[in-house]
């Protein structure tokens, strides 16, 4: 049953007609107050089916689709800000450190985002088993949402470390408590994905867009690994594998991150979903007109040889002509600027940016040329893709590697990702230490991974930030980056939320 593709046409509908419980600006405001969540409601199929969409349709937001996920790119050092001024909102402002509680933007977002699909899984859990269906449907549908909730929670827990700990509906006065600590959190995002673990079919994602067991499995083995809990990490990712229900697409790479690309894919385990007409984004004016991001050289510059050697090594790297003898991967991420598109008929169009990019390099992942030319008319329909198989296999890479060296298990994990038809990359070579497997590991989720919110989430979690992004310069102004192991490790709480909660403490430094 194409359930959730097919009632996304009209989720944003539902997540205001049933799942009201939510305001759009502050996250406290949690109570169903309309007389439809009364007997009214929650009494058929229909109406639970209807309630877990609006669920799923919380992930219809800039914190989970390419606004948020290209921003973090531009944190990471992977991306410049540009099309537009810096402000005080702006993502290019917080990359050269001034971050602030006042800031609002990328900062504010995620915190309220997160907390309005946390209010909306716990008014659903709350009233799930008021539906006269069979207690085996609702069990799944109960398990689709904690797993859920855990991606929102583990989500904040990230960015933020420990906060308010929510698992049912309150009012704006109960809602004023303290922030938990994080490892309650990891251990309530942990707790949940056990139950939808134990709750959710063995099948494939792609075909329905519900999360299924190998979705809560993936996710369990990116919150051990970012808790640096590498058996655990390990397990998780290995179960995904050893059950077979995904695996790496072999067709063209890029069509993993375009609609006519997705549909039964094998590797896409989680996605933000959308279908025109009703429900669709405005991903490909952002990436293929406005020229919001500016892919940086040192971006470019991670991709490898096609002889598998890094560009300071390889005797076929020629720096007056990047593009050429690279990983295929680096021409699906980034072009050029004054590159042109070619459509799939061979048509030749212009992008017509609206300005010029201060890296020279503009991003291609994501982006659908069909499309072009562009106006404001556009919609967009590829789904984001937020979980896949191949950051299972490079998770079980990393934490394997960590507990036991690079074995041939490691090997054969990241040498998958990496000779995949539509890759064709060559394998690691034999006889590297941990270390180097661990660099290697590294920039191959750097590359692989680029454009997807990985890159600034790997390099805290493995305490790089600090040495690096410190290492940057904006081209242009020649601002140098700024990250303040102090502060930067996480985000401040908004201050509108201190303002509503007196009892939150806000973060160090802010």
């Amino acid at each position: 049953m194409k359930y959730v593709k097919n009632l996304y046409v009209n989720n944003f509908l539902i997540g205001v007609v049933v799942l009201f419980a939510v305001s759009c600006t502050d996250f406290l405001e949690r109570n169903p107050t309309t007389q439809i969540s009364g007997p009214t409601f929650w009494d058929s199929q229909k109406d639970a089916d209807l309630a877990l969409a609006g669920v799923y349709s919380r992930l219809n937001s800039n914190t989970f689709n390419h606004e948020g996920v290209y921003d973090l790119a531009i944190m990471a050092g992977d991306a410049n800000e540009g099309g537009q001024s810096l402000g005080a909102a702006s993502t290019g402002t917080f990359a050269t450190g001034i971050m602030e509680a006042v800031s609002g933007g990328l900062l504010a977002n995620i915190y309220n985002q997160c907390y309005q699909g946390i209010a909306t899984c716990n008014y659903f859990l709350e009233n799930i088993e008021r539906v006269n269906m069979p207690m085996e449907r609702i069990t799944r549908y109960e398990g689709e949402v904690l797993f859920l909730r855990a991606f929102f929670y583990f989500t904040l827990a990230d960015f933020y470390g420990g906060v308010p700990l929510y698992t049912s509906t309150v009012s704006a006065e109960e809602a004023k408590v303290p922030k938990s600590t994080r490892d309650q959190v990891i251990d309530q995002v942990l707790a949940d994905l056990d139950v939808a673990i134990s709750s959710l079919p063995n099948t494939d994602y792609s075909s329905s867009g519900h999360a299924v067991k190998g979705s809560a499995l993936a996710l369990k083995s990116r919150v051990h690994l970012y808790e640096s809990d590498w058996a655990a990490a390990a397990q998780a990712a290995s179960q995904v594998m050893t059950e077979g229900q995904f695996s790496l697409y072999q067709d063209q790479w890029q069509d993993l991150f375009l609609a006519k690309g997705q549909s039964n894919n094998p590797e896409i385990m989680f996605s933000t979903k959308y279908l025109n007409p009703d429900n669709f984004s405005n991903q490909d004016i952002r990436i293929l007109w406005h020229g919001r991001w500016n892919p940086r050289t040192e971006l470019r510059d991670a991709f490898e040889t096609v002889d598998g050697l890094p560009i300071s090594e390889s005797p076929l790297y020629d720096p007056d002509n990047w593009k050429l003898n690279r990983d295929p991967r680096l021409g699906k991420t980034m072009r050029a600027f004054e590159d042109p598109a070619v459509k799939e008929s061979g048509e030749v169009v212009e992008f017509a940016y609206n300005g010029v990019s201060m890296t020279g390099l503009v991003p291609a992942k994501g982006g659908n040329v069909e499309t072009l030319p562009i106006d404001y008319s556009t919609k967009s329909e590829q789904d984001w893709v937020l979980i896949r198989y191949a950051e299972v296999l490079l998770n079980f890479a990393e934490a394997t590697n960590e507990l036991n060296g690079p074995t041939q298990a490691v090997y054969d994990a990241v040498n998958a990702v990496r000779t995949r038809e539509s890759v064709g990359m060559p394998t690691l070579p034999d006889g590297l230490t941990q270390d180097e497997m661990r660099d290697r590991i590294r920039n191959e989720r750097r590359v692989e991974f680029a454009f997807e919110g990985m890159r600034y989430r790997d390099i805290k979690r493995w305490r790089l930030a600090e040495e690096y992004i410190p290492t940057l310069v904006e081209p242009g102004s020649g601002v140098r980056r700024a990250f303040d192991p102090a502060k930067h490790y996480l985000f401040p709480f908004p201050q509108s939320e201190i303002d509503i909660n007196p009892a939150l403490e806000q973060n160090p430094g802010y």
